[in-house]
């Protein structure tokens, strides 16, 4: 079995310091050393203890011009702020002038469709002007051609063979025919038309030599006869008319009186 532990309790022994000589030697009281009275007024703590509080407690000595360390430190403070809030400002006045030329882009495209728009409804609108023409124009002639054929049949029918019988019993020949004086009527307008063309189209010839400033090399006007060979007057005196002037004085003077 274990043994109890067993504790001695011994009294503590206290050692004074003595300082240095010439002073009083504490008394002892009940086996320990204690302070004197006297002593307790002057009691000085050890040389060892005082050092380290002495280090502790000097002031700390500042080097330099430390406040213009301070100034300088509050304005490089300030200085990143606003740049920071310039940096934002920045990025916000990209992403809006991207965004309007973006707009712009928009913008221009709209621009462009609608002017192909305007000149594309102008062209329709004057192909739909034309097409009303055209159909008005097919309208009058089909009007027209209905009273042309309702005149035909009736009463230009019942005429014409009351003429032509007449004409028939007096021994005269029939009259021609109604489409061939309409062929007749239709090849007259086209000459007139044709010539009409022919006499603008050289005036025109004639006014653009004067606008451009050339002269017009001259035109003889030259008359064909019968035979084809052309009548053109030559230049000069006529061939043969010195003979025939001679031929007429020698008669003249040996003709008989």
């Amino acid at each position: 079995m274990s043994q109890p532990l067993q504790y001695h309790h011994t009294q503590p022994q206290y050692v004074h310091y003595m300082g240095p000589p010439g002073t009083a030697i504490p008394s002892i009281i009940n086996g320990s050393a204690g302070i004197a009275p006297q002593d307790t007024t002057h009691h000085h703590p050890p040389q060892s203890q005082s050092q380290p509080q002495a280090n502790t407690s000097s002031p700390l000595v500042a080097t330099g011009d430390w406040t213009k360390d301070l100034v300088h430190l509050a304005k490089t403070a300030e200085l990143k702020k606003h740049a920071l809030t310039l940096q934002l400002h920045t990025a916000h006045i990209l992403s809006a002038h991207a965004s309007l030329q973006e707009k712009s882009r928009i913008i221009q495209d709209i621009r462009e469709q609608r002017n192909k728009l305007d000149s594309e409804r102008t062209r329709l609108l004057n192909a739909l002007r034309e097409v009303c023409g055209q159909f008005l124009v097919l309208l009058v002639c089909g009007e027209i051609r209905n009273k042309m054929t309702a005149l035909t049949d009736g009463e230009y029918a019942i005429a014409k063979s009351d003429v032509d019988r007449l004409r028939q019993e007096l021994g005269q020949p029939p009259l021609p025919s109604l489409q061939s004086i309409l062929d007749e009527k239709t090849n007259q307008y086209l000459n007139e038309r044709r010539l009409l063309g022919n006499e603008s189209q050289n005036s025109n010839n004639s006014v653009s030599p004067s606008i451009s400033g050339t002269k017009r090399p001259s035109v003889e006007v030259v008359s064909m006869g019968t035979d084809g060979h052309s009548n053109k007057r030559p230049r000069g005196r006529p061939k043969g008319s010195k003979n025939r002037t001679k031929e007429s004085g020698m008669g003249a003077s040996g003709s008989p009186m």
